[in-house]
């Protein structure tokens, strides 16, 4: 049916790809996105992974009548964070496919 597929070639390839995401992954850990939002009142700190390492809001905005800003200024530093954190690793894992050269599965199905 596949004529030409080197299985053991096609397993280790994966195994290629799946230890590189490993190291991605271990990398993007240890990069750091820091987003303040409202003039620096919320801050926050994440890593490449998408985990919140650090997270500050200023007093000055928490306002027990307002509570309506203070959400909408952590879910913006929150949003922009992970926006930031995904580009970082998209940049990182597009790295590893365009290293793998795959075979043309056309050939194999002759």
């Amino acid at each position: 049916m596949f004529k030409g597929l080197d299985m053991n070639e096609l397993l280790g390839k994966a195994k290629e790809v799946q230890e590189s995401f490993e190291q991605k992954k271990r990398e993007a850990a240890q990069k750091k996105i820091e987003v303040a939002v409202g003039g620096g009142m919320v801050k926050i700190t994440m890593n490449g992974n998408l985990e919140v390492l650090e997270l500050s809001i200023d007093p000055e905005v928490v306002d027990k009548e307002d509570v309506a800003t203070l959400e909408d200024l952590v879910r913006s530093a929150v949003n922009e964070s992970v926006r930031q954190a995904k580009e970082l690793s998209s940049t990182g894992f597009s790295d590893i496919m365009s290293g793998i050269n795959l075979p043309d599965f056309k050939e194999f199905m002759k």
